[in-house]
């Protein structure tokens, strides 16, 4: 018996009509149909005037592990199984990785049904430079780890695409310009393709000021990759560690913070701040 094949399916932002032919398709034919949220999945089928006639499962992050068994057996017995999340493309940073890379190991086939993405729909409407981009997931919650998110973006040259959760925007936003500078442009995305989208664009300092307040929708921030710049002299660097070590910061690990951000050797930073305290 040939094996089933499992279809990723890109699902619309929010505006129904942007779904594929091939979507509606593979909705009403599709023998098992594993969704993130099973509802919101059958209110796009009724939206798009199809019913799907297969079995329809949940498949979100946390049953991932658990669901992948019952899904391979289905694609080993010839079912076909169509993957679609909330909105937008399957793995991307939505559930999906571990069940193609299953598929993958066992070399059951899989294909895609391309639509719409928030990455590159965000990055088309930014403004900012698209021809190198990097996609970076979500920051960390953390402020800690949000800050050395940002500082390894610090001289990152290519646009850099993120998502991050409206009550965490304003926070994320206000680390990125206490590591990047108030000055690196960027663009929130909010609301894509939905009644009420809005995208504002800036610098991090103004946007940062306009979510101080609160925002509401499904986040997309896209930053401006930095300008390329002439090697730092970590002897500029000294009053940086110097700031950090007077608020109690372990020197060593003053030096190593901001040796990361400026993108210069740890070690010639401390011989550096050394050098400036004889």
């Amino acid at each position: 018996m040939d094996s089933g094949t499992l279809l990723l399916a890109a699902t619309p932002l929010g505006d129904a009509r942007d779904a594929s032919a091939r979507l509606v398709e593979a909705l009403g034919s599709a023998e098992v149909v594993a969704a993130e949220d099973t509802r919101r999945v059958r209110n796009l089928a009724s939206a798009l005037g199809v019913a799907p006639e297969g079995k329809v499962v949940s498949y979100y992050e946390a049953v991932e592990s658990a669901r992948a068994p019952m899904l391979l057996d289905a694609l080993r017995d010839g079912k076909s199984v169509l993957l679609v999340t909330d909105a937008g493309m399957p793995s991307v940073s939505d559930p999906g990785y571990r069940l193609v890379s299953a598929c993958v190991a066992e070399g059951l086939p899989v294909t895609c049904l391309p639509g719409p993405s928030a990455v590159t729909t965000a990055l088309a409407v930014s403004g900012l430079p698209s021809d190198r981009f990097c996609f970076e997931g979500f920051p960390p919650r953390k402020p800690g780890d949000r800050r050395k998110f940002f500082g390894r973006l610090a001289a990152e040259e290519r646009t850099s695409v993120f998502f991050e959760a409206p009550h965490r925007l304003a926070d994320a936003l206000a680390d990125a310009v206490s590591v990047l500078g108030e000055s690196r442009r960027a663009a929130v995305c909010r609301e894509l393709t939905k009644t009420y989208e809005e995208i504002k664009r800036g610098t991090l300092g103004e946007l940062a000021e306009w979510a101080a307040d609160g925002v509401r929708g499904e986040i997309t921030v896209v930053l401006a990759g930095a300008e390329q710049a002439a090697p730092t002299d970590p002897a500029e660097l000294v009053g940086r560690v110097e700031e950090r070590a007077a608020d109690g910061i372990r020197l060593k690990d003053a030096v190593a913070e901001v040796a990361e951000l400026a993108g210069v050797r740890k070690k010639e930073l401390y011989d550096a701040v050394l050098a400036a305290r004889k």
